[in-house]
């Protein structure tokens, strides 16, 4: 009786070394701070995965007042909005330090989605959490004051629940961006990262340090 072959278990798919992978129509982009990845109503037909770095997601009014809609670090896919039919970018996207991006033509991304289902169920986890987001922000704008908006922002920006470390330190962003991001003036800013310093809740060391003794200002009534 012939001996049974040994089979070996499957790898679990790394989305990460997927999208890394040499391909014909997949590139990997370096971008230096403040380089344009996009322009609010160029064509959309790509999207984009961040490997390294920070960028910044903003729309610009017909007054040419800037929004800043989101920052997002490593891991996260932007400009998706393609692959549900979006033809022009609804915004721009910038890189904030020195960004590595993966730009996947919509085409292959499409494809890749029905023949990989881990990045499938990744994909989808990242646009769920961004959907959650945003109705947080919603919430975040309508009932909390700005000294509460900020502190989140800077929560989030820190990545906070994200790591096990106490501290994180924030890409680095101008007062002029955080108030874009929460809805306020640079001056407002300004006073509120003062005190947030003074009680110890962030600190300045080549960086802004966030401690995670923040949330009490988020949690606070």
């Amino acid at each position: 009786m012939a001996a049974k072959r040994a089979t070996k278990a499957p790898h679990p798919f790394d989305v990460d070394a997927f999208l890394a992978s040499a391909g014909l129509s997949r590139r990997v982009s370096q971008l230096p701070k403040g380089a344009l990845v996009f322009a609010q109503g160029a064509s959309a037909n790509t999207v984009f995965y961040i490997q390294d770095g920070t960028v910044k997601l903003s729309v610009l009014s017909a007054a040419g007042k800037e929004a800043v809609v989101a920052l997002l670090g490593p891991g996260e896919f932007f400009g998706e909005g393609c692959l549900a039919g979006q033809t022009r970018r609804m915004g721009s996207a910038t890189a904030i330090n020195a960004t590595t991006v993966l730009r996947i033509p919509k085409r292959e991304m499409l494809r890749t989605l029905h023949e990989q289902h881990d990045l499938s169920d990744r994909f989808i986890a990242h646009v769920l959490a961004r959907n959650i987001r945003i109705e947080e922000d919603l919430v975040d704008q309508l009932f909390n004051s700005s000294e509460k908006r900020l502190a989140r922002t800077l929560l989030l920006l820190a990545r906070y629940g994200k790591h096990d470390l106490v501290q994180q330190t924030l890409p680095k962003l101008s007062q002029e961006t955080l108030a874009e991001m929460v809805g306020t003036t640079r001056s407002r800013v300004n006073y509120f990262m003062n005190k947030f310093r003074r009680l110890g809740f962030i600190e300045y060391n080549g960086g802004v340090k966030i401690n995670s003794s923040l949330l009490s200002v988020v949690l606070h009534d």
